[in-house]
């Protein structure tokens, strides 16, 4: 069955499929359908949490069958999590779907964590098995236009009004990027006075800011301003930012730009392939200089060094996760390793 993402927790306080398949490339509301049906898995006693990861080298797609038939050690049920970052699990990964749904009992429960799914996909076998057994859920950007209206609910859910001026600003403020909005929403909860947002509490709340911003190490090094970004980054570092938030940042704006970039070697002008990608005019003028420092062979080295950065992170590939993301950052900015 197909579940939006606004209607999941309603179906969550009825039912606990055995399956559900997340899709999408907006990080924040993707994560937040997956805490939901996690949170809902542990309620139902699945405690017992098993990770499996098919964007990682060497990885075999006999491991989600073996834990079809393995038992858990800890807990009666268990949540198994496949990660599927491409969305395309080729022809052994739709065999293997498939054939985990017929063997797999019926306690376990089976979340797909999946990158965008294209039209052609959603017509494949192993969907449309996967949508039989359980839930698919698509999960789309909130784009220019539906971004107040977005703003507004998450605000109305923080307990708090927003006027018409105030909306305005904070969406300016956060230029379509989720996760900034729900910071944003999250501070201005201990500043509203009697949960009434104006212009005035923004305001406050940007002169209160840390003195070392996330996005704004993220847009001067799409600039190309590698020695303010490096600073920057060592500011974020001594403030106590996790690195996987930063590289989440910057693997964002590396992404829109190895999109961009395949468009405009199709032959689209740079500034149509970059609003095409919901890219804010404010940052069309960064987005342009960044794509024309980078070829599609120099984006897909910075894809490349981002995952070497992931696998730092997660204590599976060599080097300090500091030191990729200065490498990161200094490639970004056009200048080269570190």
């Amino acid at each position: 069955m197909r579940l939006y993402p606004e209607k999941l927790a309603g179906h969550l306080q009825q039912q606990l499929l055995p399956v559900y398949l997340v899709s999408g490339d907006e990080p924040l509301l993707l994560q937040e359908c997956c805490d939901q049906i996690r949170h809902k898995a542990r309620e139902q006693g699945c405690s017992d949490r098993e990770v499996i990861d098919a964007g990682v080298t060497g990885f075999n797609w006999q491991d989600i069958l073996h834990s079809a038939t393995s038992m858990s050690l800890f807990a009666e049920r268990k949540l198994v999590e496949l990660r599927l970052p491409s969305g395309k699990p080729g022809a052994e990964g739709s065999k293997a779907l498939c054939e985990y749904l017929e063997i797999a009992g019926g306690d376990d429960v089976l979340l797909i964590v999946s990158g965008k799914i294209d039209k052609q996909s959603t017509n494949s076998k192993w969907y449309k098995a996967l949508d039989k057994a359980g839930a698919t859920i698509q999960v789309w950007p909130v784009d220019a236009r539906e971004l107040p209206r977005w703003l507004q609910q998450r605000v109305k859910g923080a307990g708090m009004s927003i006027d018409r001026d105030a909306l305005q600003l904070l969406c300016e403020r956060v230029e379509g990027n989720l996760l900034a909005a729900v910071q944003e929403v999250e501070k201005l909860k201990l500043l509203a006075k009697d949960g009434q947002i104006t212009p005035e509490t923004i305001t406050e709340a940007v002169s209160d800011n840390a003195r070392y911003n996330l996005f704004d190490m993220a847009d001067s090094t799409l600039k190309g301003e590698a020695a303010t970004s490096l600073r920057m980054l060592h500011g974020l570092r001594a403030e106590g930012t996790e690195p996987p938030v930063v590289l989440w940042a910057l693997l964002r704006e590396i992404r829109t730009l190895r999109q961009a970039r395949a468009a405009v070697d199709g032959g689209q002008a740079a500034q149509q392939a970059l609003s095409g990608l919901r890219v804010w005019k404010n940052r069309m003028g960064m987005m342009q200089g960044a794509l024309a420092r980078h070829s599609q062979a120099s984006l897909d080295e910075l894809l490349e060094q981002a995952a070497r950065v992931d696998g730092s992170i997660k204590g599976f590939a060599d080097g300090r996760p500091w030191d990729a993301l200065e490498t990161l950052v200094l490639k970004l900015a056009g200048t080269g390793s570190a």
